[in-house]
């Protein structure tokens, strides 16, 4: 059973199983182990994010409060170093980086270059505008840190809600600088290969 799938199931939300039902309080409880570990910061915010869907959902405590479309991997899904795939299971932000930077302003090696590129130019696949760095927190994917899987602005915002990006989780400007401003370092994400259970879908920033 892949990562995510049997972390999803231990708190009812296997992708595979008969039924999906719900708790968000129950498939957040596992963040406690990370508390325990003194991973601190951000407690209230939540982030479920499906690669079936090419969804993100944001919670405030149980409540949802946002949902967007992502880019994950073209490449599939998994830990393994130099696969360029989307790791599964719980992480949180480490770091997040780019605050107040223009909606387009590219990255290199995390630092801004001073240069801002507009929405799909030509040739062009840059990180921009915001990078919130992520860190696992279980066994198979306590690499993610190190193989520099954030959750970052695209200029290619045409194929947001496709598989498109190199490990990322890709998001459209306006969306990532939203995200950036509503959690903080230390919030928890879940990335599950299944799709996000109907009570929690909407059409709200679609």
């Amino acid at each position: 059973m892949e990562v995510g799938c049997l972390l999803a199931a231990t708190v009812g939300l296997c992708a595979h199983g008969p039924q999906q039902r719900v708790n968000v309080r129950r498939l957040f409880a596992v963040a406690a182990l990370a508390l325990l570990a003194g991973c601190a910061g951000d407690t209230h915010h939540r982030i479920l994010i499906s690669a079936a869907d090419q969804r993100m959902v944001v919670f405030r405590d149980e409540e949802k409060i946002a949902e967007y479309p992502v880019s994950t991997s073209k490449y599939g899904l998994g830990s393994r170093p130099n696969s360029n795939a989307t790791p599964l299971g719980l992480f949180r932000i480490k770091k997040k980086i780019g605050a107040g930077a223009p909606a387009g302003a590219v990255f290199k090696s995390r630092r801004l270059t001073g240069e801002v590129i507009a929405v799909d130019a030509p040739g062009r696949d840059p990180i921009v505008t915001r990078i919130l760095w992520l860190d696992g927190l279980e066994a198979g994917n306590k690499n993610s840190f190190g193989r520099l899987i954030y959750i970052h602005g695209t200029p290619e915002e045409r194929n947001i809600g496709l598989p498109a990006s190199y490990g990322c989780i890709r998001m459209r400007s306006i969306d990532v600088i939203s995200l950036y401003d509503t959690v903080g370092t230390g919030a928890k994400v879940l990335i599950i290969p299944g799709s996000i259970p109907p009570k929690f879908r909407s059409s709200i920033n679609l």
